[in-house]
């Protein structure tokens, strides 16, 4: 196996030192989330909605694919990875009286509160990705509503989905 060389290893440090940083982590999720969008949202327009004759109308349902694929996709991967130090905490504690929850349950309400606190990023990117298209082509339109949605989700996220608990 061959040496790194020294920028290769301090571009290594660097990466792994950013990792530490939530929105950071956020952020390279987010981009995959992109790409996940972009590439359903593409299919979508050119290939799978393609009987729908008015491309305008076809957006509004590709769009909507696009959209629901990559939440399900950045929930998945900021809860694995994003807040992965929360995720033991996210476990409503048992109180008295009440029948511990399972995972299920957890897992559940966690994906509940992420469509919910990325409910306004989520309009906010629908809607102005249909206005932008007016002017500019969808799918940079996307991008950009992507970018403007990014910061309301990741701080309804962080503060709500997968909060710090505090011990009780």
């Amino acid at each position: 196996m061959s040496q790194r060389t020294g920028w290769q290893q301090r571009l290594f440090l660097l990466m792994e030192w950013l990792k530490g940083f939530r929105y950071i982590k956020f952020g390279l999720v987010g981009a995959t989330g992109t790409v996940v969008n972009m590439t359903i949202l593409y299919l979508a327009q050119e290939y799978l909605f393609a009987a729908i004759a008015a491309p305008r109308s076809r957006l509004y349902a590709s769009l909507a694919l696009a959209i629901t694929v990559a939440t399900i996709n950045n929930f998945t991967w900021n809860r694995l990875w994003t807040w992965a130090d929360r995720l033991r905490e996210a476990a409503v504690q048992i109180q008295p009286g009440q029948a511990p929850q399972t995972g299920v349950s957890v897992f559940l309400g966690q994906l509940g509160r992420y469509a919910v606190a990325s409910w306004f990023g989520i309009a906010l990117q629908y809607g102005l990705t249909l206005w932008l298209s007016h002017s500019l082509h969808y799918m940079l339109a996307n991008v950009i509503a992507i970018l403007v949605a990014s910061v309301s989700n990741f701080l309804a996220n962080d503060r709500w989905t997968f909060r710090q608990r505090s011990a009780k």
